[in-house]
């Protein structure tokens, strides 16, 4: 499994909040998934909320 970094911003009551975060899987788009599931589950938001800036292999 690799170690991937995204960062991206999502939709809160004051504006737009920047994120970065790390997180283990099995490719980029499983990626992507873990860290739409795990910041909608977190903070209440639907994917639509979410916007994923960039996604890159440590």
């Amino acid at each position: 499994m690799n170690q991937f970094t995204v960062t991206g911003q999502f939709k809160d009551r004051d504006g737009y909040s920047e994120f970065e975060t790390s997180i283990e899987a099995v490719n980029e788009s499983v990626a992507r998934e873990h860290v739409l599931s795990q910041l909608g589950s977190r903070h209440g938001l639907k994917r639509t909320q979410i916007d994923l800036e960039e996604v890159r292999a440590r």
